[in-house]
């Protein structure tokens, strides 16, 4: 008897008796990430840690996000009474704001600057990529008046909204001020949409530009002198941080990685930032984001609002670098590529190959990829700068 009672508990206690609808719903929305991420090859080195985050936390009876416990000693002090989850700790990198800007240091050190020093109208077309986060901002905000049951505050549409700058480590910077509530769809859809840039970029491209305007060939870009790499990221830091000092820490560690790269005296700092350092973060920032998107507030139809939104965002950004890009050709003697301009958002450098390929499939003679490099890397620093802007309106 003690025997089956002994089992009885056991059974009782494993997660098949105490599953829910939704976390079934969002297991199977974990495995599909990782599916695409592994078979289809879909950004897998943010879908499968962000995936696999997502199965743990919806593993019943888990806890692997669980808070610790406090209660107070003798001496009313707190004391630990149990110690929280694996991936609470992990998360805590995310809320305090710590991952994002070490991921951007990461990237500074892997990114070259060159195309967009030898190409400075490039600044312009990653501004205007921006277009898809505050139209999208204001969208979130219109739907408080036209869809019933559905609420945004300012600080949610402005996290909503960065989602249109295809920067994962920026959306979860800015939503951990802004609306850490909502912290797991949107870094959801930002790093799925960004794992989808080669089916989301060409249509939008396409519908804004002619066969003729695609098959446009661009000059070579000019050398840039190694003076002019090292000056970059530090007069770049000193401005954008004395107008948004709010993006300080993005554009800071962007820059700081950067110049490991570039000053040709930190060679193993630069290496290990854009090795190891990213490599380690980008499993922590990616395995504890995946763990917010549990079923209690993942299925919402909050949620669903912020995933279409987030498609909006994404393609309006792209639409946004196509359209001013035609629009400064009619100013131009040199005609650009307007294809160039859907790599504003900052997808780097994803959003530049497929453009590439886009032209290649147009002209196979049509080399883009370094014209698209200009706008692309512009795009991470425009898209640092709108986060700024929104944590300095709103937070």
């Amino acid at each position: 008897m003690q025997i089956g009672k002994s089992l009885t508990e056991f059974l009782l206690n494993t997660g098949f008796f105490a599953f829910e609808w939704r976390q079934l719903v969002m297991i199977i929305i974990a495995c599909i990430l990782l599916y695409l991420a592994i078979k289809k090859g879909f950004e897998p080195l943010l879908l499968v840690p962000i995936g696999f985050g997502m199965l743990l936390a919806n593993i019943p009876l888990a806890n692997i996000m669980a808070s610790p416990i406090y209660g107070l000693g003798a001496d009313n002090l707190p004391v630990l009474k149990e110690v929280g989850g694996l991936l609470y700790y992990l998360y805590q990198g995310d809320f305090l704001g710590i991952f994002p800007p070490l991921i951007f240091l990461g990237i500074g050190a892997m990114t070259d600057f060159g195309p967009l020093i030898a190409n400075p109208k490039s600044l312009l077309l990653g501004a205007a990529a921006q277009f898809g986060v505050f139209i999208t901002f204001w969208g979130a905000l219109s739907l408080n008046h036209f869809v019933p049951g559905i609420s945004f505050t300012p600080q949610e549409a402005a996290s909503i909204g960065i989602i249109g700058g295809a920067d994962g480590p920026t959306a979860i910077y800015l939503s951990t001020r802004l609306a850490p509530q909502l912290l797991g769809p949107i870094a959801v859809a930002a790093y799925s949409y960004m794992a989808l840039v080669p089916v989301i970029i060409p249509p939008v491209a396409k519908l804004f530009t002619t066969k003729e305007e695609r098959q446009i060939k661009m000059v070579q870009l000019k050398p840039v002198s190694k003076t002019v790499k090292i000056l970059f990221p530090i007069v770049t830091t000193i401005v954008v941080s004395l107008v948004v000092p709010l993006a300080a820490p993005l554009i800071g560690m962007l820059m700081l990685g950067n110049l490991f790269r570039e000053c040709g005296v930190t060679d193993r700092l630069s290496d290990t930032a854009q090795n190891a350092l990213i490599n380690i973060v980008t499993i922590f920032l990616g395995v504890s984001v995946g763990a917010t998107a549990n079923g209690q507030v993942f299925l919402t139809p909050q949620t669903l609002a912020i995933l279409a939104l987030g498609i909006v965002a994404f393609a309006g950004g792209t639409a946004g670098g196509t359209l001013i890009a035609k629009f400064m050709n009619l100013f131009l003697k040199q005609k650009i590529n307007p294809l160039i301009g859907a790599a504003g958002v900052s997808a780097v450098p994803m959003a530049a190959r497929v453009i590439h390929k886009m032209g290649q499939e147009e002209d196979k003679s049509n080399w883009l990829l370094m014209h698209a490099m200009g706008p692309n890397v512009a795009g991470v620093i425009g898209t640092a700068v709108a986060a700024g802007i929104l944590l300095t309106l709103f937070g």
